[in-house]
């Protein structure tokens, strides 16, 4: 029952993980890391357990989610895969991707999960606590990151008690998170073609152009600090914070080498951090559109929004 005054942390161990099985089976909430940051996790099957990470979040009910599954065999309950979306859940499941494919009629999934669209957005996740929780429930998770809508995204289990403590049930404390943004998000078109709707740590499809919303991260503003946000910053002014890449130094830098993969997996340790300082701004170094590098600046223009 979300809405309590404290929300319970424990070690993702197997008395933490039946602990969490138990709280989502009764349709509670519970946060869980996956390898790209922490997801908001409810059973998928119920309209209550769904409303209820709306609720939390104070997610627009137009944003839909996310639905975790063990596999592919379990993932075609609840959709049509064409031989393209195998091929893509054969190469990169278990792992950060994300494939919007048409919603099977028949699929018996809260209709909010979807937003009412034709569509599904699904994922088998690799990390191996969110793994372990799947194999011990019969019905798939819906899992958005684990924070108030539009804000920060977690990347450890402090992270989601700063926005959502006393609003869920319980925190699985994983550690931190690794690949530290969003999966990729790719749709599987009709006509065989991949077009790429928000983009993360795997670069697979071609750029999308979507016009409508058909997959989380793809609002105008997110990842929001709260604050005023500088880009391609390469020095700081007197009230900023300063996020530092390479050879820009910073309060909080993201790779002192220049390394895209370990800016991703700071990046948002560094806004919270900037978030929580006394200076009222914040500043961003250049980062390269190298790999992942698109991703961290994808969520960068959507923060700076």
């Amino acid at each position: 029952m979300s809405g309590k005054n404290v929300t319970d942390m424990v070690l993702a161990d197997a008395a933490g993980i039946a602990r969490a099985a138990r709280i989502l089976e009764s349709g509670g909430l519970v946060a869980v890391p996956t390898e790209t940051v922490y997801g908001l996790a409810a059973r998928a099957d119920s309209a209550e357990a769904v409303a209820k990470i709306y609720a939390a979040k104070g997610r627009p009910d137009f944003n839909p989610l996310i639905v975790h599954v063990r596999d592919a065999v379990q993932a075609k309950r609840y959709a049509d895969f064409s031989p393209e979306a195998i091929a893509l859940a054969e190469a990169h499941w278990p792992g950060p991707l994300t494939l919007v494919v048409p919603r099977r009629a028949e699929a018996g999934l809260a209709q909010a999960v979807t937003a009412g669209l034709p569509t599904i957005a699904l994922r088998a996740p690799a990390h191996p606590v969110m793994r372990a929780l799947l194999a011990a429930v019969d019905f798939p998770l819906a899992a958005p990151s684990a924070n108030r809508s539009g804000f920060i995204s977690p990347t450890s289990a402090a992270h989601v008690l700063a926005s959502l403590d006393g609003r869920i049930d319980l925190v699985l404390d994983g550690g931190i998170t690794t690949a530290g943004v969003e999966s990729t998000i790719v749709a599987v078109r009709a006509d065989g073609s991949i077009e790429e709707l928000r983009p993360g740590p795997l670069q697979i499809g071609t750029r999308g152009n979507a016009k409508q919303i058909e997959a989380p991260g793809q609002l105008a503003s997110h990842y929001a600090p709260g604050k005023p946000v500088r880009l391609n910053a390469d020095r700081a002014e007197a009230d900023e914070f300063l996020i530092g890449f390479g050879t820009v130094g910073g309060d909080c830098t993201l790779s002192a080498s220049g390394d895209v993969t370990e800016a991703a997996a700071r990046l948002y340790a560094c806004l919270h951090e900037a978030a929580r300082a006394p200076k009222p701004r914040i500043a961003v170094a250049p980062v390269p559109e190298d790999g992942v590098g698109r991703a961290i600046n994808d969520r960068l223009k959507r923060a700076a929004a």
